[in-house]
């Protein structure tokens, strides 16, 4: 019988997530900033630059943050894959019957959990409770450099289109300009990145449109309000 293949979105977690949060701050920030500044009526050299030192600025904190945060997650694992093999070289049948008994509390019969969990134990005893024990899955595993990468790499992509927008957009429709492609953006962003997570569309494009919108505002009336005070 041909091998039944499925592929199961839930392996595109990692990337994914590091990926969309960095291209959304990106697009949000960036924008933000480029708004904040041209609302306060500085001239275009001052917005871009602004804007390319938020780019870079964010990039290297997006990347930095990323891979902390991950990499304390994979320490955790390690450190919990170390203390379940102690476990195991200590007391291999206490380890079995709580393996039995995670299967019973799933449904399966007592005897039927119990054979089970023997033959799991003699195949892979590490990684049968890594994954049944402590629900630590290859698919799901942190890793810290691939995260760092697509969220610095997310973020600049992201970035470079407010910034692009306003190297091109006159100066007197910036304000306006902006705002729109920077919204519509940022839906098809919501857009893409639930239909590769197979969630609904509609929602996450409105949702994610509907913050990057408020951010906007909120720091281009900020810098209209310090620019008048100046």
């Amino acid at each position: 019988m041909k091998p039944h293949r499925e592929r199961h979105l839930v392996s595109r977690i990692g990337w994914l997530r590091a990926s969309v949060l960095g291209a959304n701050d990106g697009i949000v920030s960036t924008a933000s900033l480029i708004a904040g500044v041209a609302a306060a009526q500085p001239d275009r050299s001052a917005i871009l630059l602004t804007g390319i030192a938020g780019m870079v600025a964010g990039a290297m904190s997006m990347a930095a943050g990323e891979y902390v945060s991950v990499r304390s997650q994979a320490d955790t694992e390690r450190a919990d894959e170390a203390r379940e093999r102690a476990e195991l070289a200590a007391a291999p049948d206490a380890e079995r019957a709580e393996l039995a008994a995670i299967y019973v509390a799933r449904g399966v019969e007592p005897d039927t959990a119990a054979a089970v969990a023997t033959r799991l134990m003699a195949h892979d005893a590490l990684g049968a409770h890594l994954r049944d024990e402590l629900g630590i899955h290859e698919a799901l595993v942190a890793r810290p450099v691939q995260a760092a990468a697509a969220s610095a790499a997310s973020f600049a992509a992201g970035a470079a289109v407010p910034l692009l927008t306003a190297a091109i957009l006159p100066r007197a429709t910036l304000l306006w300009g902006l705002p729109g492609v920077t919204v519509a953006l940022l839906a098809v962003l919501g857009a893409v990145g639930a239909r590769v997570g197979g969630a609904p569309t509609v929602p996450a494009a409105v949702r994610v449109a509907f913050w990057g919108a408020a951010a906007i505002a909120v720091t281009a009336a900020i810098g209209h309000l310090a620019g008048t005070a100046i």
